[in-house]
């Protein structure tokens, strides 16, 4: 990759002589607890991003979902969790919990363009009482997410409005990408029969979101 024609920015006073300063009401719009609106924001959302580092800074993001009142546990204004759910078991951002528990979480709700942000610091929770209300269809999590909330804010709605994220005119999930399945022979199973992978990826898939 040639970078000799690239100006790159290396200080944060010349970023901001580039972007300019946010307004005060911006600047000054972080909470560090959680307001009713932002519980009830964590009630309708059912998707958030989790992000985190290791202790020498590589990042990791993980999306999470369950449905709307069941993805973030409220423990107080400035305490939620989240429940660690079946899936692929590499677990990157909990092993990056255990060497950093500085994490940044984003939570959507389908359809709106702005978003709740909650940073904060996290840890790992087994055998909590809080585990017995974070059971969905049966299925009572091994652990949760616990954050503990040092900052809370809204993002506005730019970035969703510029993507048409919302706008199912604008969906085209299959353009020029190849469907699940293929994906995976290409990527992470070349023995594995297409068949057999786009059985693994049809219906019993969706059956097996929480066993």
């Amino acid at each position: 990759m040639t970078t000799s024609a690239w100006t790159e920015i290396t200080d944060a006073a010349e970023l901001t002589a580039l972007l300019g300063e946010p307004t005060e009401r911006v600047a000054n719009k972080v909470r560090s607890a959680l307001t009713e609106t932002d519980r009830a924001w964590l009630a309708a959302s059912p998707f958030c991003v989790v992000a985190t580092a290791d202790a020498d800074g590589r990042c990791d993001v993980s999306p999470k979902g369950d449905p709307a009142g069941r993805l973030a546990h409220v423990v107080d204004d400035t305490t939620i969790a989240l429940a660690e759910r079946p899936g692929n078991r590499r677990a990157d951002g909990y092993r990056n919990v255990l060497t950093n528990p500085h994490v940044g979480l984003q939570f959507l709700i389908p359809g709106r363009g702005d978003t709740l942000r909650v940073n904060g610091r996290a840890r790992l929770v087994r055998d909590a009482d809080l585990l017995d209300a974070m059971v969905v269809e049966g299925h009572r999590p091994a652990l949760a997410l616990v954050v503990e909330v040092e900052e809370v804010f809204h993002h506005c709605a730019k970035a969703f409005l510029r993507s048409r994220l919302w706008q199912p005119e604008t969906w085209a999930p299959e353009a020029g990408v190849p469907r699940r399945a293929v994906v995976a022979q290409q990527h992470e199973a070349p023995d594995v029969p297409l068949e057999v992978l786009d059985a693994h990826y049809g219906p019993r898939y969706e059956e097996r979101l929480y066993g």
